[in-house]
């Protein structure tokens, strides 16, 4: 494994679309992004931040993530997610992520993924 660099940043955009809304996920009845849909954008964002500094055949996992949604956003905006590497114990990263619409921030985020061989975590669970 390469060394992961402290601060290492990665910021990433989408645009709300029909299938990102609260009432069409199932967490609620309101036509704007939903709360699912904004936690895994946000662990993608994360994973991806990770990713160049992992060896083949290796890939991160999400454990936890500890997260506000502030600000709601119509379908059609753009949201914009930064994950920041903030700790490296081992194999446990942390990350520090914000995300932001076109006009608020909507929601923050501590998130710990852990790096795992690919194959043999899948083997694991598939053998449950």
């Amino acid at each position: 494994m390469k060394e992961i660099k402290l601060h290492e940043i990665l910021q990433l955009e989408q645009t709300v679309t029909e299938e990102m809304l609260a009432c069409r996920v199932g967490s609620g009845s309101v036509s704007v992004y939903a709360t699912p849909m904004m936690i895994a954008f946000m662990e993608k964002v994360a994973a991806t931040c990770l990713q160049p500094f992992l060896d083949e055949g290796y890939t991160s996992v999400g454990t936890m993530i500890q997260t506000t949604h502030t600000a709601a956003t119509p379908i059609g905006m753009k949201v914009y997610v930064k994950a920041e590497i903030t700790a490296v114990d081992r194999k446990k990263v942390t990350f520090e992520i914000t995300a932001h619409d076109e006009k608020d921030c909507i929601g923050k985020a501590i998130h710990e993924r852990f790096i795992v061989h690919k194959e043999t975590f899948e083997n694991k669970a598939n053998n449950k």
